[in-house]
């Protein structure tokens, strides 16, 4: 049985990642340091697959990792070990530098070691974000041959990953490839995240904090659809290069808050109230993705739509409230959720 390790796999995108590899009949080994953003309640309904092993275990752990590395022996590792949270990093950017820069350092280190030990092979995929390019004017497309320009912290921080990956394929001819995602939404996100926090705040009645006048652009693609560009480029994607996964689906804040109102109202007549709040520091305006390398090299392209993305995801977290309530508020309910 095909075998890979999924590192962050208790988090949001890991967790759903998990899921798609197990229904493809992956035997799935999750490494994951369980930390404030991870939540027990994404791997409840595989924990007890057979062709499912958990590690808490953080990817500095260079001598644990490589043991799991030679007892496993996996074909792949999707690296979803990250702090993502761009307000998180502009308050205290020394974990992002830990996690995200010395994190990916130490993983690469132990493939290079492993593959240096071992007759096996093992391709890494380096899951990283539209992010990296900054800003992106009006009536343009990033592609992947942009140059990085991160604004905050977090960005950076991701910038700094992909570059550490493209020199360990060239320096040490690691096996990896990077994908670039634009902004994920869908189930099992964790609630300081925009879409969540809308979600959790509409049911409760509450105000809907938006920054400035909610004109942010933003490019939205469901996680499901995420997952399936990765295990893509995992099996087609060629070793070395960067992918962009989009949707072309670009959609400023309020217009996505306006959509999950609609999706209230056939429940209930509630009046919620938009909230505008001062901006946070270096705020990109826009993201967006030029993805037509992935969708003519690997035959890739998203399947759902915003409006029935947004519809089933509103309806997932309406029906399984209790995700919110197996965290903590303290770790989100005073953080505006807004990327």
């Amino acid at each position: 049985m095909r075998k890979i390790i999924v590192t962050g796999g208790s988090g949001f995108i890991g967790c759903n990642l998990v899921k798609f590899l197990l229904k493809k009949n992956y035997f799935v080994i999750n490494l994951d340091n369980l930390s404030y953003s991870a939540n027990p309640y994404n791997l409840r309904e595989f924990k007890r697959n057979k062709n499912y092993r958990f590690f808490k275990l953080d990817i500095n752990n260079r001598q644990k990792l490589f043991k799991i590395l030679n007892k496993f022996k996996p074909t792949g590792i999707f690296n979803l070990a990250a702090e993502t949270h761009v307000d998180r990093s502009i308050d205290d950017p020394k974990q992002f530098i830990k996690s995200n820069i010395l994190g990916v350092y130490n993983l690469l280190e132990v493939i290079r070691k492993y593959l240096k030990n071992s007759k096996k092979k093992v391709k890494l995929i380096h899951v990283s974000t539209d992010e990296v390019y900054g800003d992106i004017g009006a009536g343009k497309r990033s592609d992947e041959n942009f140059s990085y320009s991160p604004s905050s912290p977090y960005a950076a921080s991701k910038a700094s990953a992909d570059h550490l990956v493209k020199s360990y394929v060239r320096t040490y001819k690691i096996p990896a490839i990077i994908s670039n995602c634009c902004n994920n939404y869908g189930p099992n996100q964790f609630p300081e995240k925009l879409i969540p926090k809308l979600i959790y705040n509409i049911i409760k009645n509450k105000p809907l904090p938006i920054y400035a006048k909610g004109e942010n652009s933003r490019e939205w693609i469901h996680v499901y659809d995420h997952c399936e560009a990765l295990l893509k480029i995992f099996h087609k994607g060629k070793i070395g290069e960067s992918y962009n996964v989009g949707s072309n689906q670009n959609v400023k804040n309020i217009d996505i808050v306006k959509k999950l109102i609609q999706t209230q109202k056939i429940r209930s007549k509630n009046k919620i109230i938009i909230q505008f709040v001062k901006d946070r520091p270096g705020h990109d305006f826009r993201y967006a993705l030029n993805s037509k390398k992935i969708q003519k090299n690997l035959k890739w392209k998203p399947k759902i739509k915003l409006n029935e993305g947004l519809t089933r995801t509103f309806n997932w977290y309406f029906n399984n409230f209790n995700f919110f309530t197996s965290v903590s508020k303290r770790l989100y309910d005073n953080r505006l959720g807004l990327k």
